[in-house]
């Protein structure tokens, strides 16, 4: 028989409305939501004063395993993932090596089998010539390009290749967007230059555009699904705006919260690709996110080590470690009254799950998977170095104070965190896709 847990007394977040009520558990399932509170269970978490959310799923993240694990692991970053609340990731292809073909797919898959305490998924990474890989590869949730931004094989911005993967393959594509002519033009004419802000002048405003407009226009063209990772500007908005049902766009909290004045404060540790953009910039992705024009939000968490991100530019590393932190900054936002946990719950689990097909995922519903994320609206923290859960070490939010925290992370039915601390072995296990939207 299978285990039976009861969350009882949960404020319980709904797409459409958020109801004190039980939770049902059977196993690794949603067996039903409003139980009855006198149910025999196999086990009990009291939630009364505390908030239950779909398991928040993170849908870029840059774990570094294989070949970078200095930086990070899939075991450390997955124990991030569950102290942020993060239920479920999806981790990029380049690391090393590069994920290009089926049977590298397949061994991070395994891999993750035996270190991850969270949920997983891996894209396959297209090159300018793997497109038979790319024809053949299940089990993820589809294919990433680096059009600009990426060395080695990653790298595809000759049209022809590009052309080719958006007609000949059928599995979701997302990208990374910014021109590698205009980012090279820029370089050049900023030649030699040690200022960290230059990096917002060299990976500016029209190479972002001018990469999100041509991918979208080769999505249209070849009738393909297409998401664009880590929007930065407002320029992008009035393009993802005409998305015909095909296209989708995410958001980073370092876009939402940093711009070029935080530079003087932080430096080279919000070096990011795509830059750090304007004020501007950031209360117009809000904007965006409020109108749906951007469905979801995820955090390319992309760790290094702080030798490496204190590096003087332009010897410093673009990334910043992000996973553990991005719940409390959103919840935070709630807070605020700039947003409401609908909203939280759609960007962060919702729209991620719709948007890749995740099957059972992102929504509290029967028959759903039990991932859930605990969170204490009323609790006010500090986030700091010194509570970082991934290798790193560290975070660009050090110091900053916010209100909501998540408590509480269950996996498949099963706490995996509790009040910060982690309680349970690895079981994470690999999602499964469907059609997406």
């Amino acid at each position: 028989m299978s285990r039976k847990t009861l969350i009882k007394n949960a404020t319980v977040v709904l797409p459409d409305e958020t109801i004190v009520t039980s939770v049902l558990l059977d196993g690794p399932r949603i067996s039903a939501v409003d139980a009855a509170r006198t149910t025999v269970v196999d086990e009990t978490i009291d939630a009364t004063g505390l908030h239950l959310l779909p398991g928040v799923i993170d849908d870029q993240v840059h774990f570094r395993e294989p070949g970078l694990t200095h930086k990070e692991d899939l075991s450390t970053a997955s124990r991030a993932c569950a102290k942020g609340g993060v239920t479920t990731f999806l981790e990029m292809p380049n690391t090393k090596p590069e994920t290009i073909s089926v049977e590298r797919l397949a061994q991070k898959l395994e891999l993750a089998s035996r270190k991850s305490i969270v949920n997983y998924g891996f894209y396959i990474g297209a090159t300018p010539d793997n497109i038979t890989e790319l024809q053949a590869a299940s089990r993820t949730p589809g294919i990433k390009i680096f059009i600009g931004s990426s060395t080695g094989d990653l790298l595809v911005d000759e049209q022809a290749a590009l052309e080719r993967i958006f007609a000949e393959t059928t599995l979701p594509i997302t990208a990374h967007c910014e021109d590698e002519s205009t980012v090279r033009a820029n370089a050049a004419a900023l030649a030699g230059t040690e200022n960290v802000r230059d990096h917002s002048r060299i990976r500016d405003e029209r190479a972002a555009i001018v990469a999100t407009r041509r991918a979208i226009d080769l999505a249209h063209r070849h009738q393909h699904r297409f998401h664009v990772l880590h929007v930065s500007t407002a320029a992008e908005l009035p393009v993802l705006a005409d998305h015909r049902n095909r296209i989708t766009a995410e958001a980073c909290p370092h876009h939402l919260f940093f711009n070029v004045d935080d530079y003087d404060r932080l430096g080279t540790r919000i070096q990011m690709n795509p830059s750090i953009k304007t004020a501007h910039d950031n209360q117009q992705l809000w904007r965006a996110l409020l109108a749906d024009t951007i469905q979801v939000i995820a955090t390319d968490h992309a760790p290094h080590t702080l030798e490496e991100k204190d590096r003087p530019y332009p010897n410093s590393p673009s990334g910043l470690p992000a996973v553990e932190n991005s719940l409390a900054l959103l919840l935070n936002q709630v807070n605020l009254g700039n947003c409401s946990l609908q909203h939280v719950a759609h960007w962060m689990s919702d729209a991620p799950a719709r948007v890749w097909g995740i099957v059972g995922k992102g929504r509290i519903a029967a028959g759903y998977d039990a991932d859930f994320t605990v969170v204490d609206m009323k609790r006010r923290e500090t986030i700091t170095n010194a509570q970082a859960g991934s290798r790193a070490g560290w975070t660009p939010y050090d110091g900053k104070e916010v209100a909501g925290w998540p408590i509480g992370t269950i996996v498949r039915g099963r706490r995996v965190m509790w009040d910060g601390d982690i309680v349970t072995p690895a079981q994470g296990r690999p999602v499964r896709f469907s059609e997406a939207l």
